[in-house]
């Protein structure tokens, strides 16, 4: 029996909709949700475009996959259905390259395994915007979870999108000069969508590449898919072992990224958009101005104003970064968690690109990555020492937080003075020195997670204890 009310759990985050496989994450509100975008699409676009569908490795994401392709073909949509899992900057580009209606993408990114996800990707190639994701919520309430029905009017077809993303990429590098510097490297594909991509592209640039985990594997190896320290460990061990120029990874759908230099650091975010950006602009050539959400290093505001840049900060998620990007030419944006694209390319996070791009800095400079982080953050008067604090609060404490910092902010944080409170996402505390403090609360949980940034490491152990007492006393 349909239930159209079936769907109180159905939130769209920051990048669409993610919930457990088998509780919420389910074959009838798949069809739900389906049919809240295919209602949108039917206000957007014109039936003679395809709708692409693609999905990552997860357990039973191309059986979702192919539940929403059967709703759609039902609708009388022409769907054109990925031949494998896919990384979503992959299907992203084609939704734009195939003049598409958009994409379907079946992800729940760096997720654990007991998680699936869905994002509508619109022909522009980049996360959808907030306007089109409420349209679509919005639509949930009266969607229908049935079956459909036997008799199509739309078409279900496959398709290899790796091709044409990857002659498109190879535009974007600069191959011969990676091949040149014949770099030894390893990849660790976390079992995720990047595996036949990202050491293809490798291979392509001629390097001695080693691969690890590039098989489908449900449950991420007991792990998570996500290209942090902690994940790391077996990539980190090789590099050293093997003295590599570099390690590679990516999350469950390849749009974020994770490098280790050839000493066994695991590079953050923050420090990955800074080499990249100077890169882009020493070695490349390319100009465009630097955006970054409020969470992430203002090490790229110096390096902005150091080479005369317009530097943008939006709220966190990389639809607010995609969205600028299509307003203006940006040369780099990015964000802390891991998520970055540059100018010539789509307005979507790509990890394949970024870990690329990293291998090519190396062969233009001819020097080991940690000397260029070195001199990267030297050049942007760095270096400047990043905390975050996730705090479990009551919910009740959670608003009492929010509360007191958004009606009375404090004057100063740790004996530094305010200058600033920006309210752009959360409760930003811009000090003197350079020196910041972000408050945002979760919006599926009772957390709030302050970021912070400053000059020194006893600063930011004293910042980060200040904190958590201030925010104590208001529980």
């Amino acid at each position: 029996m349909s239930n159209p009310n079936n769907s109180g759990k159905i939130k769209f985050g920051t990048d669409g909709w993610r919930g457990i496989i088998a509780d919420d994450f389910t074959f009838p509100n798949v069809r739900k949700v389906t049919r809240a975008i295919a209602s949108y699409l039917e206000t957007a676009y014109s039936k003679d475009r395809p709708v692409l569908i693609a999905y990552d490795t997860r357990f039973l994401a191309d059986e979702f996959a192919r539940t929403s392709a059967a709703v759609l073909a039902d609708l009388g949509w022409n769907v054109k259905i990925t031949d494998r899992d896919c990384p979503t900057p992959v299907i992203a580009y084609n939704a734009k390259h195939l003049n598409s209606a958009g994409a379907l993408m079946f992800t729940a990114s760096h997720n654990p395994a007991p998680y699936c996800g869905i994002k509508y990707i619109p022909d522009y190639a980049g996360p959808a915007t907030p306007e089109i994701t409420d349209t679509i919520v919005a639509n949930i309430e009266t969607a229908s979870d049935e079956l459909p029905g036997s008799n199509p009017s739309g078409t279900i077809s496959t398709f290899d999108p790796k091709p044409d993303y990857l002659h498109f990429i190879y535009t974007l590098l600069d191959v011969e000069k990676i091949k040149g510097a014949n770099l030894k490297v390893k990849y660790d594909a976390l079992y995720s969508t990047s595996r036949g991509y990202l050491d293809e592209v490798l291979q392509h640039c001629g390097t001695q590449l080693e691969s690890f985990h590039t098989w489908r594997d449900v449950l991420f190896g007991g792990g998570m898919p996500e290209p942090k320290g902690e994940q790391l460990v077996e990539l980190v061990e090789a590099v050293k072992a093997d003295k590599a120029d570099l390690g590679l990874a990516t999350d469950g759908d390849s749009d974020r990224f994770g490098i280790v230099d050839e000493l066994g650091n695991v590079l953050t975010p923050n420090t990955v958009l800074l080499v990249l950006a100077r890169h882009l602009i020493k070695n490349k050539g390319k100009t465009g101005a630097i955006v970054r959400t409020v969470a992430t290093t203002h090490l790229l505001d110096n390096f902005a104003a150091k080479n005369g840049l317009q530097i943008y900060e939006t709220a966190v998620g990389f639809k607010y970064i995609g969205e600028k990007m299509r307003e203006t030419a940006v040369l780099i944006g990015g964000e802390e968690s891991g998520g970055l694209s540059i100018i010539g390319h789509i307005p979507e996070k790509d990890g394949v690109l970024a870990d690329m791009l990293v291998a090519e800095a190396i062969a233009y400079e001819g020097k080991p990555l940690s000397v260029l982080v070195q001199e990267a953050i030297a050049e942007a008067d760095g270096p400047l020492y990043n905390n975050r604090l996730d705090l479990h609060l009551t919910e009740s404490h959670k608003n009492a937080v929010i509360d007191a910092y958004t009606k009375n902010p404090p004057s100063e944080v740790a004996g530094i003075k305010v200058k600033e409170v920006g309210r752009k996402d959360g409760i930003k505390l811009y000090l003197e020195e350079g020196s910041w403090v972000l408050l945002r609360p979760s919006g599926t949980e009772p957390l709030v997670r302050v970021y912070m940034e400053t000059n020194s490491p006893d600063q930011l152990g004293q910042i980060a204890a200040t904190m958590e007492t201030e925010i104590a006393k208001l529980g």
